[in-house]
């Protein structure tokens, strides 16, 4: 299956097939030189196979981890660039998760000031979100993505044989981002995730929820409105994530425990359910204070406030401004 994405500034395809990482040069340009950006905690086999239908490639791997997504790693991605003399007719390729493609994005966005970039996810909260979109950054100062750019891929390839290599928190920590677009957009998937076994119908979660995702990017590239919708669950997930030192927690864990002080009564217990049943985190031990300093930082937060997202009833959502001091209360009951 292909998926058009239309933005202001390219069109881009996303394939979803199986096996397609084995046969990559209908949707990548293979006479570029690629440097090819993975983590050690991928298959050695994937980035080799990636490589090896290119040209020319450079393979580069780094930590696993959000640890690596900061200034010196991006610096010496850069070295490598330039050490192996890419112009601007090259291209970067991510083989990895959503923190290789973030920094593999933001690489390709600054490098020359921008050359080709094309997005393998291998995790499964990388083929359901982030690898689509355009939202590239590293962290700095302790806090996520606070230096980045929006630049679109050229092709997304995601291949849902190579999830057999995951382990079961990493496939629920991707599943919780599909768990989040059903709560707001899509009550049919929500009650897939309720009634079925999500992994026996994994490339429908990723198809409903790439759609999702499609549309909202299309409608909203910058994040001016309703993209903010994808962001449902994360002010605290990244909060959580800052107070807990980026890594005890996995991302989507953190979006499951996000999702719930933002749920009406109703749609809390039925997520509590699903979180449940795909072993995700409900809580975190953090203290409120904690999270009320990281909520500040917040990349939707202002100097009165956070622009936050309510499901009061699954498929639906609306927006909501909150004060310091409405954020606070909720925060405090929820930890």
């Amino acid at each position: 299956m292909i998926l058009t994405v239309k933005t202001s500034v390219n069109n881009y395809d996303i394939v979803l097939q199986r096996g397609v990482i084995n046969n990559i040069a209908d949707f990548c340009d293979i006479t570029k030189k690629a440097l090819i950006i993975t983590d050690d905690g991928v298959p050695e086999v994937y980035s080799k196979t990636v490589a090896s239908q290119f040209n020319k490639s450079v393979i580069k791997t780094i930590p696993q981890g959000e640890k690596s997504k900061n200034f010196d790693t991006y610096k010496e991605l850069l070295e490598i660039l330039n050490e192996n003399e890419f112009s601007r007719k090259d291209c970067v390729v991510a083989v990895g998760g959503g923190v290789v493609g973030d920094l593999s994005g933001f690489t390709a966005a600054t490098y020359m000031r921008g050359i080709t970039f094309y997005n393998i996810p291998t995790t499964l909260l990388s083929q359901v979100d982030s690898s689509i979109g355009g939202k590239t950054a590293i962290d700095f100062g302790g806090y996520k993505n606070t230096v980045g750019a929006f630049y679109q891929p050229s092709a997304v390839i995601i291949d849902p044989d190579v999830l057999k290599t995951l382990d079961f928190r990493q496939l629920n920590n991707g599943l919780s981002e599909s768990i989040k677009m059903a709560a707001t957009s899509d009550e049919i998937l929500f009650e897939l995730f309720e009634n079925e076994n999500a992994y026996e119908k994994i490339e429908t979660v990723i198809e409903r929820s790439l759609k999702i995702k499609r549309a909202v990017v299309e409608a909203d590239e910058k994040e001016t409105g309703l993209r903010r919708v994808l962001n449902f669950g994360h002010t605290i997930a990244h909060a959580v994530e800052t107070a807990t030192g980026l890594g005890e927690y996995l991302h989507g864990e953190c979006v499951a425990i996000g999702m719930l002080p933002f749920s009406s009564e109703s749609v809390k217990e039925r997520l509590i359910k699903v979180l449940k049943k795909y072993s995700l985190p409900i809580t975190a031990d953090v203290a409120a204070e904690e999270l009320l300093k990281s909520l500040r930082h917040d990349k939707k937060a202002d100097s009165n406030g956070v622009n936050t997202v309510f499901v009061n009833q699954t498929g639906s959502f609306e927006f909501k401004y909150l004060s310091y001091t409405e954020l606070e209360k909720i925060v405090k009951e929820a930890f």
